[in-house]
């Protein structure tokens, strides 16, 4: 695979400033996440005592938000955690093997991401029509998916004015979810905890890690501006606030809205999700106590709003890593090609997208396992290493933003990371494992045939 002739290619421009990057994070974060995901996280623990699943989360997520705003300062471009594994680790030797590890596992998770996305669309389109089959279903996502592609397929100009258009959704569709269940709020009913709730077993600890997972799955994205970094205005200021505040934010709207649904629906109407109709769309349902089926109805159409404005981000953010992966001869070099006159990445947007919509036949609770399990290994506790070296090994590169208090937030969320992990299941983790096994023989036969490292 050789490096295309950036000569002979249109660069990426830096169109997007710390209010599209916000836009683009909390569009991401948000979406229809919380939204699908509050009944299997109190699923987790079996009740309320599963918001404790939540706040774990929002500590890794805290600590890790330090570890991006860190790298995506240092080094800001296009492929985020591609272009950390691949510098730190060394361009030449390991650093090639961390970046391939990436891609590899990221073919699988980044159109998982997404694909979770469409199958909450679909879910919430089954308020509206009840009889919706499970082929209908998929219609609906694969409906959406095209739609994504279709709206991204354009100059990042007018993608960074259409972010701010969907994130403005995306927040009116939570100001009402966190306002309507403050006015209404029954505390007897939020904090009804089951017998033996806060019992310390393995059971709560395994459950703790369950709902932990369900917490860092609505969490992800406070990272996505790293993704596009080559179109980010002043990307050493700007990256680092927009994950920052992002979290910060979505913090706040995630506490109201958990709150809010459990202070009107019992969580025992839901809880296991598996077993209640009413758990795909557990807002609606909050919606309609209230006000009745047809205010529920009109709302349904902003969480429609809201999850198309994730996997937008999503698919924006994520269509420029295998692109920027071409770039330095690390993937197909097609990947690398710019559109002539609109000026983005047409062919990895297309690849991911189709990737994506494909994933979406996927149940909702294996698609969160799974994207989480292959991506801890690689990118979550790779990117601390690559931090610690950074500081140790390569003190030519400048740190623009510094972590406080490091290297605490590193080990704060190493431990996380190593607990989700080994509370995800026996299967599960066999699948992340065998992933980055794959990932390596694949990497090693590659190397072989063309005789580059560790071969030359």
């Amino acid at each position: 695979m050789s490096v295309p002739n950036e000569s002979h290619s249109p660069q990426l421009v830096r169109r997007l400033g710390l209010l599209q990057a916000t836009a683009l994070n909390m569009s991401n974060m948000i979406g229809v996440g919380p939204f699908i995901t509050i009944p299997l996280l109190m699923t987790g623990l079996g009740g309320p005592q599963a918001l404790l699943g939540w706040v774990f989360a929002l500590v890794i997520v805290a600590a890790d938000g330090l570890v991006w705003s860190e790298l995506g300062a240092a080094l800001p471009g296009s492929g985020g955690t591609y272009q950390y594994l691949r510098i730190a680790y060394g361009p030449a030797t390991w650093g090639r093997l961390m970046a391939f590890l990436f891609i590899w596992q990221f073919i699988l998770s980044g159109p998982l991401e997404i694909a979770s996305g469409y199958i909450g669309f679909a879910n919430y389109v089954r308020y509206v029509w009840r009889d919706m089959t499970a082929t209908t279903a998929i219609a609906v996502a694969v409906v959406a998916g095209v739609a994504n592609i279709a709206l991204l397929y354009r100059r990042i100009e007018s993608i960074g004015a259409l972010t701010v258009t969907l994130w403005t959704g995306t927040i009116l569709t939570t100001i009402v979810v966190i306002v309507s269940g403050a006015f209404h709020f029954n505390p007897g009913r939020a904090f009804d905890f089951p017998p033996g709730a806060f019992t310390m077993s393995m059971g709560m600890l395994m459950g703790l890690g369950a709902s932990a997972r369900i917490g860092i799955y609505d969490y992800l994205g406070y990272y996505d501006v790293c993704y596009v970094g080559d179109e980010v205005k002043q990307p050493q200021r700007v990256i680092p606030r927009a994950i920052l505040i992002s979290v910060f934010l979505v913090a706040l709207i995630y506490a109201g809205i958990n709150l809010s649904v459990i202070g009107v629906v019992p969580w025992r109407e839901f809880v296991p999700a598996s077993s209640h109709a009413e758990a795909d769309y557990i807002v609606s349902i909050f919606m309609e106590r209230l006000y009745g089926s047809r205010i529920a109805s009109l709302f349904t159409i902003l969480v429609l709003w809201t999850g198309f404005a994730s996997v937008f981000a999503l698919l924006l953010g994520y269509s420029r890593i295998p692109y920027a992966a071409a770039l330095d001869g690390t993937f197909f070099r097609v990947f690398g090609r710019v559109h002539s006159t609109k000026r983005f990445p047409h062919v990895s947007l297309l690849v991911i997208g189709v990737i994506s919509i494909v994933c979406a036949t996927i149940p909702l609770g294996t698609v969160i396992d799974a994207l989480l399990t292959t991506r801890i290994l690689v990118q979550f506790i790779g990117q601390i290493g690559a931090v610690w070296l950074l500081r140790r090994a390569k003190p030519e590169v400048p740190l623009p933003f510094k972590m406080w208090l490091y290297p605490l937030p590193t080990l704060v969320a190493l431990a996380g990371w190593i607990f989700l992990f080994s509370t995800s299941g026996v299967q599960v983790m066999a699948l992340g494992t065998a992933t980055l096994v794959a990932g390596v023989l694949v990497f090693l036969g590659w190397t072989k045939a063309t005789k580059q490292w560790p071969w030359n």
